[in-house]
């Protein structure tokens, strides 16, 4: 990897003494050398000692060692990117299978919980609705004038734990701390932010630590001329930026992803990341079945954004191996906590009405399993335990190697476990979680389960967009990021039921991720720079390594 230059390289006016070392994208803290303590006014303010990054690294690692919690760990970890942005993500890029669960998914969600309790600075910025009418102004105090990434939340659906408010500022934080740790996106263009509308959650409003606005949200009509407002400024002052919807409410995220998606630089990660990482597992399930994605027929558990997002982009995918839309849809059918969805119900948003086919009601998930006989089970329910021994065994009955995945997170809300799905199956499921399950035991067989992710995909696609300076992100663009993934997938891997390639080495499964999307983005013509010569070699050398600055 090439290091890039960072603001703290190329500033104009360098901090001194204390304020440097309270700069977390300058400071190096005990690694500053003799020279520069004397020149940055530094002389008595460090020990005597000058280490290196990786000495730093295992102070780092010993003092994680005495956290009893991940939650512990998170905290600390949080502190440290607060201190020392560098060593923070030269720990993290370190051993990514060990420390994204702690800073993103599953623990991201126990500290979105307890956010404003655990609170130390603030990281990011934080839009008021009642800041409506001044957005440009306040959105113009971030000292980052390049800045190329925002991820913006309202907090409405965190995870599976609901409107959250304020403490949802979690995810943004983490979200693009993933986009550096996994695919090496420089971290100085990276914005936070949380558009502060309200909460429904009555816990929060009466928590006195809680840090967010005390009041419920605005109807559709304030809260879209709020976003329009923090739309339009961020096209003035960060035009080459792109905005990442994340964990919105589910009915507000499907609105302005319609609304903006053609007309300015922007994804929502909930419906289009988590589609492409589904996508990217059927394809790699559909091969070690030998059969191709367009032969699946595939039930949902969950109608909401998630589900219907990856639907659409399952349809997507269908069509380019020669089906029809209305073929493909045909191929997807999709239950919620009313039943089966069928095109006798009256209950139906015109999205879910498209997978509504002519069926008799059903309610209990077996007997639909039963009726509709699909090859893979998707659980976007937040139903935590949904797919039972029934509904597994009727799966198995179903296919040699029926694929199950769930996908709902934190744990709690999975819809099953790796253990379950494959005791109740024989050991003959393909499966996957939205979190890490331990490997399982099954009479002396080792199955490894595999995590369908975000983290594979949304770092790889921002990295694309990041080198490409892209225009506009398509479904299409998803889908190609979903196709690099899985032909990652060694047949080796295969063999032992693997869907996604192993975490250890996600950095470069990132970069070529983001390289074939690169490639699909020139040749959709959506890119604002020239095409280089050597693709590959230019996508590595826009990556971020965790290494000081001289």
């Amino acid at each position: 990897m090439m290091k890039i230059e960072t603001r703290a390289a190329s500033s104009v006016k360098h901090p001194h003494g204390l304020a440097l070392l309270s700069d977390p994208a300058r400071n190096k803290g005990t690694a500053f050398t003799l020279e520069e303590r004397e020149r940055y006014g530094l002389v008595g303010l460090l020990p005597d000692a000058v280490e290196d990054i990786d000495r730093q690294a295992q102070r780092v690692l010993a003092h994680l060692e005495t956290k009893k919690t991940d939650l512990g760990r998170y905290i600390y970890l949080v502190g440290l990117c607060d201190r020392n942005e560098t060593l923070f993500y030269r720990v993290v890029m370190s051993d990514p299978k060990r420390f994204l669960p702690i800073i993103y998914a599953p623990t991201v969600g126990e500290a979105c919980r307890k956010f404003g309790h655990i609170f130390r600075q603030p990281r990011g910025m934080y839009l008021s609705i009642r800041h409506k009418g001044r957005v440009k102004e306040i959105l113009s105090r971030w000292p980052e004038t390049d800045v190329r990434f925002i991820c913006v939340s309202t907090g409405g659906r965190i995870l599976g734990l609901g409107d959250l408010g304020a403490n949802g500022m979690g995810i943004p934080i983490g979200k693009l701390q993933v986009y550096t740790a996994c695919a090496g996106i420089p971290p100085h263009g990276l914005l936070p932010l949380l558009l502060d509308i309200g909460t429904t959650n009555q816990d929060l409003i009466d928590d006195p630590l809680y840090l967010g606005t005390r009041q419920a949200p605005p109807d559709d009509a304030d809260l879209d001329a709020f976003v329009e407002e923090f739309v339009a400024a961020v096209q003035d002052l960060f035009p080459r930026c792109c905005i990442h919807f994340e964990d919105w409410k589910g009915t507000d995220a499907i609105r302005m992803l319609a609304r903006y998606r053609d007309k300015v630089l922007c994804y929502n990660d909930d419906i289009q990341g988590t589609a492409a990482t589904a996508l990217a597992g059927l394809a790699s399930a559909s091969a070690i079945k030998g059969s191709k994605l367009r032969d699946e027929r595939i039930l949902f558990l969950g109608a909401g954004s998630a589900g219907l997002g990856i639907a659409d982009m399952i349809v997507t995918a269908m069509t380019r191996e020669g089906l029809t839309r209305e073929e493909a849809r045909a191929r997807v059918w999709m239950a919620d906590v009313n039943g089966l969805l069928h095109s006798g119900r009256n209950d139906l948003s015109p999205a879910q009405a498209v997978y509504a086919h002519p069926h008799a009601p059903a309610i209990n998930l077996a007997e639909i399993v039963a009726a509709v006989k699909p090859t893979a089970l998707i659980g976007v329910s937040t139903a935590g335990g949904a797919f039972n021994e029934g509904v597994i065994r009727a799966m198995a009955a179903l296919n040699q190697r029926p694929v199950i995945f769930a996908l709902s997170n934190p744990t709690e809300k999975a819809e099953c476990t790796a253990e379950q799905a494959y005791r109740w199956s024989d050991g003959r499921a393909l499966f996957a979680a939205g979190v890490q399950f331990a490997d399982v035991d099954l009479g002396g067989r080792v199955l490894t389960p595999g995590q369908a992710n975000n983290f594979y995909i949304f770092p790889a696609v921002a990295l694309a967009v990041y080198a490409t300076e892209a225009r506009l992100i398509t479904d299409d663009v998803f889908v190609e990021a979903a196709r690099a993934l899985a032909a990652q997938v060694t047949p080796e891997q295969r063999a032992r039921g693997l869907l996604f390639p192993p975490q250890e080495n996600i950095l470069a499964v990132e970069i070529a991720t983001a390289t074939e999307v690169a490639r699909h983005i020139f040749a959709a013509g959506l890119a604002r720079v020239p095409e280089p010569e050597d693709l590959d070699a230019w996508i590595a050398g826009m990556t971020y390594s965790p290494d000081y600055a001289s």
